[in-house]
Order: structure tokens, then C-alpha cells, then sequence
């Protein structure tokens, strides 16, 4: 990919498709490969579902074929690694095609990372886990070519989708979340926010907020992972505090109680109900002070 004096410009999507006017369109080639001798690109971060559209796409494919032909790249292997195209490999498979048209480009890494990512991420319903892997890949591929500047970097990582630099770096954080936690973020049962948040905690930290939140049913607002956020930075945050931040209940007076089988393994065998109370309302009145 080409480099400029002063930034670095990697190509446009047009340019590495071969449909620019300074390309030579002559050299492509459209043929016909066995979909055996397809396979998909490496860590491939989106995923290709069996669902409504798909079957909109294999109806398209039985009655006209395949319009837009995939994009590919030989593999040292043998066989191709399909650049864009997956859910069309998928669409022929299904209408019980053989074969798929495809353009063959030998790519390096980098340049295909960035074709893969820049032709899925304007895709309907991508969900969260999606666009954050690919996001990750796209920033490391551009960093390999040279490019300088995280912030720089991340706009230009999200610019095909439409979003900011400070968007793509908060979907990037994402992908150090917990499997099972970003899980949650694609099912809607955890707000983006509180997930980048909850990206920034230790795993062990972070399989302390998925054990409360499944046995106690709750769920993690924006302050409450931004207070685990700092207790964690402070070297501060505990299974109990994690704990007291998310299982507690204050009822109209004020008063903090939190099943006793829940805590009775923090403290010693010989504590007494009031005991443990007394010493999760002074860890309380503490917290307050200090938020």
C-alpha cells in the first residue's frame, strides 16, 4: 500500500477493488471457483446467520445467480481465502450451487484486513462483538502500514461506518471484555457505555460482575461500572465490592440489607448477622464519601 510523504493514505476501498480509474480493468477476470477450494478469512470477526435475509439472498441467487462476484486471495495452502463473499459462499451453498463467481487479487495481509472490514461494516444489524473485532483488526492492519497517531488512526478505522475516532477506540475496548459479558452487550442485556467501563476491570474483577449479575439478576448501570472502574484503579475493588455496588437493596429508610448467604462467606464463622451489617454500612458510608 502506497505512503505519502508526510500522513499515510492507504488506498480507497474503490482502488483496492480494482474499480478505480487509475486501475488497469483489463487485468480482472471473473471465474468460476469450486466453493470447496473457498475458504473464510482468517478470524473472521462477522458472522454469517441463517436468517431472514439469507434467505432473501439464496431466492436471489436461484433465480438470477450470483450478481456481484466475491473477492478473493490465493492461500499458500492451496485453495482461496475469500476477501468478500461470505454470505454469498453461504447463499450458493444453500441454493445447492457448486460453484461462485469470484475476482482473484493477490492482497497482502494488511490491504485485505482493511477490503474484509470496509466491505462488512455498513452491513444492517451488525452487532456490537462484530464491529469491535473488526475495528481492532482494521486499526492493527493500518498501524503495520505506518500510519502514526491513535486518534488520527481511529477516525480513519471508522470513517466507511460513519463513526467518530472516540467511537471506534470505546468499540475497541470491547473486545477486552469477558466472552459472557460481551455476550450480554450483544443480547441488549448490558448498555454499551457500562460494557467499555467493565472492559477496563481485571477478568478475575470481571467474572465477579457476571457471577453477581446471574445469581442475584441484576443488572449494571453506568454508575455502577464507573464506580467499579475506579475502585479497580485504586487496587481497591473486591469480590464484596462488587457485591455491595450491584446486589444492594436501599429500602425508604436508607437501610442497606444484602442476603446474608451472599456475604456470610466474606467474614469470619464466629460474625453475627448485625456484625456483618455493621461493617458493610461503614464500607458504605465510606464509598459515599468518596463518590
Amino acid at each position: 500500500m502506497r505512503k505519502g510523504q508526510k500522513d499515510i493514505q492507504l488506498p480507497s476501498y474503490n482502488e483496492l477493488l480494482g474499480i478505480d480509474d487509475f486501475v488497469n480493468h483489463g487485468a480482472d477476470q471473473i471465474v468460476e471457483i469450486p466453493l470447496s477450494e473457498l475458504h473464510p478469512f482468517k478470524d473472521h470477526p462477522f458472522q454469517v446467520r441463517d436468517d431472514e435475509k439469507m434467505e432473501e439472498t439464496v431466492e436471489s441467487i436461484r433465480n438470477y445467480g450470483v450478481l456481484n462476484p466475491g473477492l478473493v486471495r490465493p492461500r499458500a495452502e492451496g485453495g482461496y481465502e475469500i476477501v468478500a463473499g461470505h454470505r454469498r459462499k453461504r447463499g450458493c451453498e444453500l441454493a445447492g450451487k457448486a460453484t461462485m463467481p469470484v475476482l482473484v487479487r493477490d492482497y497482502t495481509d494488511d490491504e485485505a484486513v482493511v477490503i474484509m472490514v470496509d466491505s462488512n461494516i455498513q452491513r444492517e444489524n451488525i452487532l456490537p462483538s462484530e464491529k469491535a473485532f473488526a475495528y481492532r483488526m482494521k486499526m492493527e492492519a493500518m498501524k503495520h502500514q505506518g500510519a502514526k497517531g491513535t486518534g488520527d488512526t481511529a477516525d480513519m478505522v471508522g470513517k466507511e461506518a460513519g463513526d467518530s475516532g472516540r467511537k471506534v477506540q470505546r468499540y475497541i475496548r470491547l473486545t477486552e471484555l469477558l466472552p459472557e459479558l460481551l455476550e450480554m452487550v450483544d443480547n441488549g442485556k448490558m448498555k454499551f457505555i457500562p460494557a467499555v467501563n467493565l472492559s477496563f476491570l481485571t477478568k478475575e474483577e470481571q467474572s465477579w460482575v457476571f457471577k453477581c449479575m446471574i445469581e442475584s439478576n441484576v443488572s449494571v448501570s453506568g454508575t455502577m461500572a464507573d464506580a467499579m472502574k475506579k475502585h479497580s484503579e485504586d487496587g481497591k475493588l473486591t469480590e464484596l465490592a462488587v457485591q455491595l455496588i450491584l446486589c444492594e437493596e436501599k429500602k425508604d429508610t436508607g437501610k442497606v440489607t444484602i442476603p446474608a448467604n451472599k456475604i456470610s462467606h466474606y467474614f469470619p464463622k464466629e460474625y453475627s448477622k448485625q456484625q456483618m451489617e455493621q461493617v458493610i454500612f461503614e464500607l458504605l458510608e465510606d464509598w459515599k464519601k468518596k463518590h
